[in-house]
C-alpha cells in the first residue's frame, strides 16, 4: 500500500448510531425510509414514508448518515439521505469518526468488497443479517483524510450527474403529463376558446386545432367532433412475451426478458431485476420483442381481489439493445394515435382505475386481451395527437437518453471504487480528479 494509507479496523473509524425511537417520539412529517424504499444495488431512494405510518421501535438517523440494509446484505441497499428522519431497524444508520470523511464512508460501505464481507459472518440462512460486531474488526485501508475527500468528492459527481438526471426525467415527464390533462382530460385549450379568449402560451396554428364547443358523451362533455373510442379500435400491436417451459430461473445470460416488475414509467429500469431468456429461444418466437417507444402495461399477477396496473415505455437501446417481454406485460402500438399519446392515456387515473376495476373481479388478478380493446377513450382528431407527440416525443426522447446516460454513470462508478478504494488509481488531492 501507497506511503500514507494505513490499515485500520472499520470500528475504529465508523460508529452504528443506537438513537432507537418510537415513531410517536418524533415530529409530524418525519420521513421514514424502509428497505423496501432502497433500490437494490442503485445507491439511492425510490421513496419515503412518513413517520406515522411506522407502527415499532426505529433508529433516528441524520442528513448524511449512511444507511445500509443489514438484512440480506447482498441486495446492496445503501443510501446516504439529504434529511433527517427515523428508518427500519433492519437497516444500520453509520456515521464516521474523527479521521474519516462520511462520504468516504459511504462509498466504502457501497462497496461490493464490503457487501461480500458483510456476508461473510451474517447470521441466518433464509434471511441473513450482517453482524456488526465482526465488520468492526475488520480491517480496511485508510488514506489521509484529505485523500478521502478527494475520493469521495471524484465518485460523489458522478452521483450528482445520475441524481440531476433523476430530477430532470421527473420535471420532464411531469411537463408533458401536465400538457396531456390540459388538452384531453381538461380541455383547456377548448374552454378558453368558448370564452372567447386565445388559449394560453398555444400559437394561432395550434389554437386553430381546438373547436370552441363541447358536445354529450359517455364520459361526459368533449370537445364539438371528437370522437369516443375504444383501445382496440386504435392498437395495431396488443401482445404479450413468452418464457421457456420451466421459467427462467435457470438462465444467467441470454437475451433479457422483462416482467411485470420492471413497469414502473419511461426509462425507469431496475437492473438487478434482471431475467434471461436463452437466445435460440427468442430467435424462434415472434412475439413480444421490444422496439423503440413501445408502451408496456403490467397484465396481470398480485394478491386476490388486487390488481394494481402500471404502465413503462422504452427506447434508444434503453435498458438494452435488444431485450423482450415475458407473459405477464402487454406490449401496445398505434399508428392512428402514435406513442407517446399512447402512453399517456394509457398511464390516465381513469384508465389506469377501470384496468384495476377489470382486474380485480378476476379470479387471478389481471386483465387480458378483450379487457383492454373494450376500454374507452376519448379520441381527438389525428391532427390534435399528431400536434401533442411532436411537443411529447422529444421529452420523452430525453428522458430516455438521461436513463442510459445515467446508467453509464453508474457502471463507471461501480468499476472505479474498488480501484480507488484500494489505491490501484489516484485520486489528485488538489483538483479532486483522477490522476494521470
Amino acid at each position: 500500500m501507497a506511503g500514507e494509507w494505513k490499515d485500520i479496523a472499520f470500528g475504529n473509524c465508523a460508529q452504528r448510531v443506537s438513537d432507537v425511537v418510537q415513531p410517536y417520539q418524533v415530529p409530524e412529517n418525519t420521513p421514514y425510509i424502509g428497505l423496501e424504499h432502497i433500490v437494490e444495488s442503485g445507491l439511492h431512494l425510490n421513496g419515503q414514508a412518513d413517520a406515522s405510518e411506522a407502527t415499532s421501535a426505529k433508529t433516528r438517523f441524520r442528513r448524511g448518515d449512511v444507511l445500509f440494509g443489514k438484512l440480506r446484505p447482498y441486495f446492496r441497499k445503501v443510501v446516504r439521505p439529504k434529511f433527517d428522519g427515523i428508518c427500519s431497524t433492519d437497516i444500520w444508520a453509520v456515521r464516521a469518526k474523527n479521521g474519516m470523511d462520511q462520504g468516504f464512508l459511504f462509498y466504502r460501505m457501497a462497496s461490493q468488497e464490503f457487501v461480500d464481507k458483510s456476508m461473510g459472518a451474517s447470521t441466518g440462512t433464509r434471511m441473513p443479517r450482517a453482524d456488526w460486531e465482526f465488520l468492526s474488526q475488520w480491517k480496511i485501508p485508510l488514506p489521509p483524510l484529505s485523500e478521502q475527500k478527494a475520493i469521495a468528492a471524484v465518485l460523489g459527481a458522478l452521483d450528482d450527474k445520475i441524481e440531476l438526471n433523476r430530477r430532470m426525467n421527473a420535471t420532464l415527464e411531469a411537463m408533458a403529463r401536465a400538457l396531456f390533462q390540459s388538452w384531453f382530460v381538461d380541455f383547456d385549450p377548448v374552454r378558453a376558446k368558448l370564452d372567447g379568449q386565445i388559449p394560453q402560451g398555444h400559437d394561432e396554428f395550434t389554437a386553430a386545432l381546438f373547436p370552441n364547443s363541447f358536445q354529450d358523451s359517455p364520459l361526459g362533455k368533449i370537445p364539438k367532433g371528437w370522437e369516443i373510442g375504444t383501445l382496440g379500435s386504435i392498437l395495431d400491436v396488443l401482445e404479450t412475451g413468452r418464457r421457456p417451459k420451466g421459467g427462467v430461473s435457470s438462465y444467467s445470460s441470454g437475451i433479457p426478458s422483462i416482467g411485470a416488475e420492471s413497469i414502473n414509467g419511461i426509462g425507469v429500469f431496475d437492473y438487478s431485476k434482471t431475467k434471461f431468456i436463452p437466445s435460440e429461444f427468442f430467435e424462434k418466437t415472434s412475439c413480444g420483442r421490444i422496439t423503440h417507444f413501445d408502451v408496456l402495461l403490467y397484465k396481470d399477477g398480485g394478491k386476490p381481489g388486487e390488481f394494481k396496473p402500471r404502465v413503462g415505455m422504452y427506447g434508444h437501446d434503453y435498458p438494452f439493445k435488444t431485450f423482450c417481454i415475458n407473459e405477464h406485460v402487454f406490449r401496445m402500438r398505434s399508428a392512428r394515435t402514435g406513442q407517446a399519446f399512447l402512453y399517456f392515456t394509457i398511464s390516465d387515473q381513469r384508465v389506469l382505475s377501470d384496468f384495476a376495476i377489470k382486474g380485480g373481479k378476476a379470479a387471478i388478478p389481471g386483465i387480458n386481451q378483450p379487457d383492454v380493446k373494450s376500454t374507452c377513450i376519448v379520441l381527438p382528431p389525428k391532427n390534435v395527437t399528431d400536434a401533442f407527440n411532436a411537443r411529447t416525443d422529444i421529452l420523452c426522447d430525453q428522458i430516455l437518453q438521461n436513463a442510459k446516460q445515467s446508467h453509464s454513470l453508474a457502471t463507471l462508478r461501480d468499476v472505479l471504487i474498488p480501484k480507488i478504494l484500494s489505491g490501484r488509481i489516484k485520486v489528485n488531492k488538489n483538483r479532486e480528479g483522477i490522476a494521470p
